[in-house]
């Protein structure tokens, strides 16, 4: 049990439903859908439409989606729902006019968005409400506008270069000339039309339509290779989770393009060590992660891709054999030199959602534009925000992770889910980019190896360490930062909170749902 007379929040409970989010009003939509008798993924939906309006810095239509889902008594399912690469790009045309890696506010970062189809494939499968129904909330509040909460504030206010960059964008999130205050009202009609043809047509709208047409038009009016053939031929594609054991629990992720193979790599490591031998926020315990996290990063720069393009050998990278040689690597009472990560740039920008249901149907949904506001383009008469995980390729030669046309990025959204004896107990996941995967780590080693609550597991303190770089959150006390230079490394603070994270544990025995939500976004967990 937390300390009350130190800030922080209670675990949220519930018994019949659950949602968690970065956002009040988008996890509101999700329970409501919930209460009305919808299930898990119709809810998820919901709230992915809203966040798509609420919050624009982190995600949005014009963006991709990755969900994990289980059924009692069924297996896992994965839906892979990352875009393309235009069929006509060229690696070579790109490097002739001298890139050595595509800009994130390149025309050439953006990629076909795979979140809309991606949500109606969901819908069709597993779902029981219409696009129209769930839609309707989002629409709502791009039409008639929403409040702008306080760390949506913050991040707006830091991208106003960006958005002033081009006259679509500008219109758009700063049509007065400035970024919203806390509490300001912000809306987005050309969004909202968008999403009421969304509602009325299906998908086919956003890929065959006049919402595709606009989109390609802005691309290719700035020089992309993108076609409308590229949006009409984009399907999402189920795809086998993968799985590595955890302290007796076994860790789902979806495979390649994801990271979700590094997660699993750092379980698979740190399941070697008795973390719960160790204070939870010590110099030791954070040496640890750090090493098995830059052992794991270095390993996805060097091979991680789109598997149609580049073979991913899962099996051996998560087999014993290849986890006892990256353990050999590691000493205790010292840093690991030269583990340089490939040159990518930063991203740090995704939503995350958490659901349950009544039925006891678990969902991880996380939806991204990849940088803050993506690409920072906007197509003018929908008004979709496009993101720019393309910038996750490389212009390496030979390199698996090269841009190809019609080839996905390797991409960092991953959602995860937690089972024990083939049930579903854990809901779970981190946003931050590159984060991801480290994040996912430390809150489960929290909850598993400490027994801390969901909501205690999100709150502690993070580092994040990946080649020649150590961050730590302010929060960390200052041994921690003592002993972690003693030991060869040089922490540095970061400049935003590590990730957000958003869980909900489901307690099958007692009939309970307890729920977490981070304090670094505006989040919500709320049960009933």
């Amino acid at each position: 049990m937390r300390e009350f007379e130190v800030p922080g929040r209670s675990v949220a409970l519930g018994s019949q439903g659950m949602v968690a989010t970065s956002n009040p009003q988008a996890a509101l939509a999700g329970l409501d859908v919930l209460r009305s008798g919808g299930n898990a993924i119709d809810a998820a939906i919901a709230i992915a439409a809203m966040l798509a309006v609420v919050e624009p810095t982190q995600t949005g239509i014009g963006g991709d989606c990755f969900v994990l889902l289980k059924k009692p008594g069924q297996p896992p399912v994965a839906l892979n729902g990352a875009g393309w690469a235009p069929k006509a790009i060229r690696v070579e045309a790109l490097r002739d006019v001298g890139m050595s890696a595509i800009p994130a506010e390149s025309v050439h970062a953006v990629t076909v968005p795979g979140s809309i189809r991606a949500w109606e494939r969901l819908l069709a499968d597993y779902g029981t409400r219409s696009f129209a129904s769930l839609l309707l909330p989002a629409i709502a509040a791009a039409e008639s506008g929403y409040n702008v909460t306080e760390r949506l504030a913050r991040d707006w206010g830091r991208q106003t270069a960006k958005m002033s960059a081009t006259p679509e964008a500008k219109a758009v999130f700063l049509a007065d000339g400035s970024a919203p205050r806390v509490g300001d009202r912000r809306s987005n009609p050309r969004l909202g039309k968008a999403l009421r043809a969304i509602a009325a047509e299906g998908a086919d709208a956003f890929y065959e339509g006049w919402i595709a047409e606009d989109i390609v038009a802005a691309l290719r009016s700035r020089g992309s290779a993108m076609s409308l053939d590229d949006f009409a031929d984009y399907q999402p594609e189920y795809v086998t989770p993968i799985s590595a054991e955890y302290r007796g629990y076994q860790l789902w992720e979806c495979p390649p393009s994801g990271q979700g193979i590094v997660a699993l790599q750092i379980a698979s490591m740190l399941n070697q060590f008795p973390l719960h031998e160790l204070d939870p926020l010590s110099a030791e315990r954070f040496h640890l992660q750090a090493e098995v996290s830059r052992v794991a990063y270095a390993q996805r720069d060097a091979m991680l891709c789109d598997p149609a393009f580049h073979p991913v050998d899962i099996d051996r990278l998560l087999s014993a054999q290849h986890i006892a040689g990256l353990l050999a690597q590691i000493n205790p009472d010292r840093r690991i030199g030269d583990l340089l990560p490939a040159d990518m740039p930063e991203h740090k920008d995704t939503v995350f959602i958490s659901v349950v249901d009544a039925d006891g149907t678990l969902v991880a949904f996380i939806n991204s534009l990849f940088d803050d506001f993506g690409s920072g383009l906007v197509a003018p008469g929908s008004g979709v925000l496009l993101h720019n995980r393309g910038c996750g390729f490389v212009l390496e030669p030979g390199h698996p992770n090269v841009i190809a046309g019609r080839k996905r990025p390797m991409h960092t959204i991953i959602p995860a889910l937690l089972t024990k004896d083939d049930e579903a107990v854990l809901s779970f996941g981190c946003t931050g980019g590159h984060f991801q995967p480290a994040g996912q780590l430390q809150v489960l080693s929290n909850i598993l190896d400490y027994g801390m609550s969901v909501q205690q597991a999100i709150e502690h303190p993070r580092m994040f360490a990946r080649g020649d770089s150590l961050e730590l959150e302010q929060t960390v006390p200052p041994s921690v930062w003592e002993g972690l230079r003693r030991r060869g490394h040089r922490p540095t603070r970061t400049a935003n909170p590590l990730g957000t994270c958003h869980a909900i544990w489901t307690d099958r025995q007692r009939g309970v749902l307890m729920g977490g939500s981070d304090g670094r976004r505006d989040g919500l967990a709320i049960g009933y």
